[in-house]
């Protein structure tokens, strides 16, 4: 049987905060559950565990440097290279397969609240004591967010000249036409 290299897990927002309700290694499941959200005009925020820009540097002795904020493993490190390139094959392939019209996708946070609906990207990091198997990094990945929602989300990586992938991404699988988020940064949230 071959390994399996994914993992999802769900909250629903609920007076308290976001509850976890379940995950999965199935990534026809994730897809079933983004869609009827999308369909019924929820707003949903789907992080994905793999670096969704890299930095783009001046210095050329700086180019595989980690991103600010990072920390370990760096994306440019054998570890985030592989996560890097399995994530954005994973992710083209969701959001290829979950794009709706009239729902909008935001790589900002104020914009999303704003807005009230749509789909919000992010990026969980989840390293070092927080690692566990795919659908356990899932889980940790949604209470991070479900604990960051509530008193402001942030990036831990500060980073401004960026060749975004999660924008690369959206623009591949149709969600925009806006060429500026080939240089837009996502929010990284870090367990």
């Amino acid at each position: 049987m071959e390994k399996r290299h994914f993992g999802w897990a769900r909250g629903r927002w609920a007076p308290n905060g976001v509850q976890l309700t379940h995950g999965s290694e199935e990534i026809t499941e994730l897809l079933k559950e983004l869609r009827i959200d999308l369909q019924n005009g929820k707003p949903v925020a789907l992080g994905f565990e793999c670096p969704l820009f890299v930095p783009v540097r001046d210095n050329p002795d700086e180019l595989t440097r980690g991103r600010a904020g990072e920390g370990s493993p760096a994306w440019s490190s054998n570890i985030g290279a592989t996560v890097l390139a399995t994530g954005v094959a994973q992710t083209v392939w969701i959001l290829d397969r979950v794009r709706h019209a009239g729902v909008r996708a935001f790589l900002s946070w104020p914009a999303f609240c704003e807005a009230g609906a749509g789909l919000f990207l992010w990026e969980a990091f989840v390293t070092a004591d927080a690692k566990g198997d795919h659908v356990q990094d899932a889980v940790t990945g949604v209470s991070l967010f479900a604990s960051r929602v509530l008193v402001g989300v942030a990036s831990v990586v500060p980073e401004e000249s960026v060749q975004s992938l999660i924008g690369a991404a959206l623009l591949w699988s149709g969600w925009s036409k806006d060429l500026s988020l080939l240089r837009t940064p996502c929010v990284v949230m870090k367990a």
